[in-house]
């Protein structure tokens, strides 16, 4: 398990994947032990969405924010684990709204269970992130960092309901916008994992300007990461990425790769982006020739360039923390998600 971070500025295994594999390792250990056996069918369905887990990004970030202020893993790993409760529940519920019925390469939860049971396990998991909360008092957390931690998920929460709700707008009123669209991101998806860093500054006794900087770090990561999902659907498949491919063709979403090609295309390129879009016809045959307006017009490579400039505001937050390995595994996090093949 992660100790308290020295401050000599060593650096981390230079390998991303190998070193976020052993980090992730005591959560995955963690989130599974606590969910070994049922109690009831809630408990069931509840371990159905959470295990096997995801990539644990969100969770890692909480760990690692913590030990790069000074904490210590054992004050804040209820809250990582609380964390991918809450982004677990988020997953559970947008799959409802689009419809989608794989997740993680198997049925998706309301899928699986029907629609009012994912409803229930998605709120329930809400609840378990805030009993979370709890436990970090018990783990040595003052009960003022505490309070601050929950105002700070709490925040992140209605800002995802907010950015669900903006995309929701974007999809029904065609809005062809691109920073409407990146506001959006940055509420539904970049929140958690602002949400995530500063928990762990603020449980790891931060500053509040090292927690500051790490909200800005975890806002600018949590862009970048999600315009690296955006592509997924125009340049891997079902049996990688572990969800439907054609989910934002038959949902009608315009994801960023598609606002820059309407931007940077002709009108030819458009009238064929708007039958795509449209939600009549094939969806496969609908994503074939999305990708081929997308790869002509360039947007593509433009939307990994946006990411990357994200990458670097990431980055450059970083500096005002303390020169430790914690905080060069921050910035390998960041390589992690500009690299990612799922």
């Amino acid at each position: 398990m992660l100790k308290t971070d020295s401050t000599d500025g060593t650096r981390p295994d230079s390998t991303v994947v190998e070193h976020f594999a052993t980090l992730v390792e005591p959560i995955r250990s963690e989130l599974e032990r606590r969910w070994r056996g049922d109690v009831d069918s809630l408990d069931s369905m509840c371990r159905y969405a959470l295990v096997p887990p995801g990539k644990l990004l969100r969770p890692a970030l909480v760990v690692v924010s913590a030990l790069a202020v000074g904490g210590e893993i054992e004050q804040v790993l209820p809250v990582a684990i609380g964390t991918e409760y809450g982004h677990t529940a988020s997953l559970v519920h947008d799959d409802i709204i689009d419809s989608d019925k794989w997740r993680r390469g198997r049925p998706s939860t309301h899928h699986k269970f029907g629609t009012g049971n994912a409803i229930v396990v998605g709120d329930s998991l809400i609840f378990h992130l805030f009993l979370c909360l709890t436990e970090s008092h018990r783990s040595g957390a003052s009960a003022e960092r505490v309070v601050a931690a929950l105002e700070i998920a709490a925040t992140a929460g209605i800002d995802l309901c907010r950015g669900q709700t903006i995309e929701a707008e974007i999809t029904e009123k065609r809005s062809h916008e691109i920073d409407r669209y990146l506001h959006m991101v940055e509420l539904k998806s970049a929140a958690l994992f602002k949400s995530a860093c500063q928990c762990g500054a603020v449980l790891g006794g931060g500053s509040e300007e090292w927690t500051e900087k790490l909200g800005v770090y975890g806002i600018h990561l949590g862009i970048a990461f999600q315009i690296i999902d955006d592509l997924f659907a125009y340049v891997s498949d079902t049996n990688v990425i572990g969800k439907e491919v054609t989910s934002d063709i038959r949902n009608r979403r315009l994801t960023l790769p598609v606002l820059l090609a309407y931007r940077n295309g002709n009108a030819a390129d458009r009238s064929v982006l708007d039958r795509v879009f449209s939600g009549e016809g094939d969806p496969a045959k609908a994503l074939d020739e999305a990708i081929g307006v997308l790869t002509r017009t360039g947007a593509l490579e433009t939307s990994r360039d946006i990411a990357s400039q994200h990458i670097g505001l990431a980055k450059e937050a970083l500096s005002a923390l303390p020169a430790t390995a914690s905080r060069d595994r921050l910035g390998l996090f960041a390589d992690y998600v500009i690299n990612r093949a799922a």
